[in-house]
């Protein structure tokens, strides 16, 4: 009996395993795909030109003709320069709310909660009107300071993860004539690595997946990130979707990277939240 509950555990998990894959398996079996192939009566998942001389042709005409490579590298610069200076910010401000005392700490950090419940379309026309006060139009500028500016959630993650490293260990270096800062960059952040994984993966994430700001502030192509670059491929009369799953398939190879590159780091930080209390 026990081992048919285990069979029949297993095969649930493998079907919702195959849920979860299949459409980005497809996603990357039409990207190999014709226009035509693509809208023909019988799909088929295995493209008709595989190991053929046209198989990468899709890819040339996105890499080539439409110059996605360059999004692509819009996109990292703006996604991973906006990770770095949101991890800054909200680890310097997390150990401030975890570990310095000052008045009014409390409210100020409860009123930086709530600013989680406002969307960004409610704040988009001022920061739009302060962005062309400062000349930040047609830059990077507004798509990356807002998103190092504005850490709630960061500073709530890392507030949470610093309150539980034990007050010994702070006191035994206080009494070794450490500072605050010090105290900072050589005792607490060394032990935050799962906190600053988990932060970077879903900051990177964020800013990469982001449309409503490019769209806003970006006009010059030369400018345009993946997800605008994405965007040429759906037009008024028609989507060119063997063209549009090629470019999805290029821009979602940087977020696998850098989730491998920290897996390690954000699974600790989730098994260790998973067993705190």
């Amino acid at each position: 009996m026990r081992v048919a509950r285990k069979a029949l555990l297993y095969l649930l998990l493998c079907l919702v395993g195959l849920s979860t894959v299949f459409p980005f398996l497809w996603m990357v079996s039409t990207s190999f795909k014709t226009m035509n192939e693509v809208f023909s009566i019988r799909p088929n998942f295995i493209p008709r030109n595989l190991l053929t001389d046209k198989m990468w042709d899709n890819y040339q005409t996105i890499l080539v003709k439409h110059n996605f490579l360059r999004y692509v590298q819009n996109s990292l610069f703006v996604a991973t320069t906006a990770a770095f200076g949101q991890l800054v910010a909200c680890s310097l401000s997390g150990f401030a709310f975890a570990r310095m005392k000052f008045a009014g700490k409390e409210i100020l950090f409860g009123m930086l909660l709530a600013t989680l419940m406002i969307p960004v379309e409610v704040t988009i026309i001022p920061e739009y009107l302060i962005m062309l006060k400062l000349g930040w139009y047609n830059t990077f500028l507004p798509l990356i300071v807002p998103s190092m500016l504005v850490g709630s959630f960061g500073t709530f993650l890392f507030r949470s993860f610093f309150e539980n490293i034990p007050t010994t260990l702070e006191d035994a270096a206080f009494i070794d004539g450490v500072n605050s800062w010090q105290m900072f960059y050589k005792i607490f952040l060394p032990n935050a690595k799962p906190a600053i994984a988990s932060l970077f993966i879903i900051a990177f994430m964020n800013n990469w997946n982001d449309l409503l700001r490019p769209v806003i502030y970006l006009d010059s192509e030369h400018l345009w990130t993946a997800t605008m670059g994405l965007m040429q491929f759906k037009g008024n009369y028609g989507t060119q979707w063997h063209l549009l799953l090629t470019g999805s398939v290029i821009s979602v190879i940087p977020l696998i990277a850098v989730y491998i590159a920290m897996q390690r780091y954000f699974v600790e930080g989730m098994l260790g939240s998973g067993m705190k209390g």
